[in-house]
């Protein structure tokens, strides 16, 4: 089993060497406009391109809760568009992240991840816009990635306040 590793930096710059994937939670409305997917975006044009196509064609594919899709942007780089958040306000239905639709995710990440030999990436994942709680998220990556043996990596602006 490997350990999270978090470091102050930028996911969309990941620090390592070899295959790499970087993960990152998607609306199920088709939404792309706000939090870490304008960092993907200003790098990279085709993580969106295909989230909005996927999320078009919805009713004959798999897009919705749990799924996800690598887009790749570079020879080594992948981007995990992970769809793990139901809408996009917090209200009567609680917060948009949702976290069996997370660890569905995360447990489909860990296939493609090891399928490729890469480690993974991530911001604070579901831990922004989508209103999660760390000390929820946390465990369920380290119930799906790491006890695979797969490296993480969490890019934050702090590195205390785990």
């Amino acid at each position: 089993m490997t350990s999270i590793v978090i470091i102050a930096g930028d996911a969309t710059s990941p620090q390592a060497k070899g295959p790499k994937v970087i993960a990152h939670v998607c609306n199920d409305l088709g939404g792309w406009g706000k939090g870490f997917v304008l960092s993907i975006s200003k790098r990279w044009p085709e993580p969106e391109a295909d989230y909005r196509a996927w999320h078009r064609g919805r009713a004959g594919n798999d897009f919705g809760l749990g799924a996800v899709r690598l887009v790749r942007v570079r020879p080594d780089t992948w981007v995990a568009n992970m769809v793990g958040q139901h809408g996009m306000r917090s209200g009567s239905a609680g917060i948009p992240l949702r976290y069996d639709a997370l660890e569905q995710c995360l447990t489909a990440l860990a296939g493609h991840a090891l399928e490729l030999g890469a480690s993974v990436h991530m911001p604070r994942i579901g831990c922004g816009l989508a209103g999660g709680k760390w000390s929820r998220v946390e465990p369920l990556i380290n119930e799906t990635l790491c006890a695979k043996g797969i490296a993480v990596t969490v890019y934050d602006h702090r590195v205390t306040g785990r």
